[in-house]
Formats: structure tokens, C-alpha cells, sequence
């Protein structure tokens, strides 16, 4: 059984919560990503910052992503996965949610993340396929 921790992209970067929008945007610009956890003082995870949110719930609203934090748009409590949990688990949690990155958590601190890239490299093509299928629906 393949599990998360086998899957995931190790060492994933933070945006600590008091980080401005901008920072966060050059922190995934730097490291050619999309999204990034976002972390709080107690470096445990907090929620997850995407490109599309600083767009969407930032500049679209007219606001200042100089003054906005990444802990502004850190709502709810974020869908995670074990670092043991086995693929099918990491799938149908990535499905029930409908997203595309979860981080994965090993004695309650993140550990890594886990993207849909990171699932056509560690799975078979047809249980990819039918994730894309079912997060696209």
C-alpha cells in the first residue's frame, strides 16, 4: 500500500499568518507553486493561501494585498491527511473536498504536501484519471 507520506512532496514551505499577500505571491513565484500552507507562531498549520485567493479575495475586491495577511484569508480548518494514510485515502479525501492539494500531517505538525502532481508520479494513470474526472465534476 502506497501511503501519503510516500506520495507527498516533503518539506513543503510555509507563509507564516502575519505575512503581507505580497509576500506570500513572491514566496510561490519563488518556488513555482500555487499554493502554500499557511503556518501561525505555533508553526502548526492554519489553512492554505492559492494564487486564485489573493486574486479573487484580494485584488478583485479592491483591497491591498501590501496590508492584507495571509492569515486574513485563512478561514475554516484546513482538510489534511495522515502521513500514514494509505492512497485511497488521500483520493477520496481530495475528492469529498474538491481540492487539488491537501498537506499531510504526521504527529499533529505538517510534514509535506501533496498536488495533483504528486499523485500522477506516485500512482497508476487510471486512479489519477478518475481523480481529475471527479475533482472536475
Amino acid at each position: 500500500m502506497t501511503t501519503a507520506r510516500e506520495i507527498m512532496h516533503a518539506g513543503a514551505s510555509c507563509v507564516q499568518e502575519n505575512e503581507s499577500l505580497v509576500d506570500a505571491a513572491r514566496r510561490m513565484r519563488e518556488l513555482d507553486v500555487g499554493a502554500l500552507p499557511i503556518c501561525g507562531p505555533d508553526d502548526r498549520l492554519h489553512g492554505i493561501i492559492t494564487d486564485r485567493d489573493i486574486v479573487v479575495k484580494c485584488l478583485a475586491k479592491g483591497k491591498d494585498p501590501h496590508r492584507m495577511t495571509a492569515g486574513d484569508l485563512a478561514t475554516g480548518k484546513p482538510v489534511t491527511v495522515d502521513a500514514g494514510a494509505g492512497s485511497d485515502v488521500v483520493l477520496r479525501t481530495m475528492q469529498d473536498h474538491r481540492v487539488r492539494r491537501v498537506p499531510v500531517i504526521d504527529d499533529h505538525r505538517m510534514v509535506g504536501m501533496i498536488s495533483e502532481a504528486d499523485l500522477a508520479r506516485h500512482l497508476p494513470e487510471e486512479r489519477v484519471g478518475h481523480f481529475v474526472e471527479e475533482i472536475c465534476r
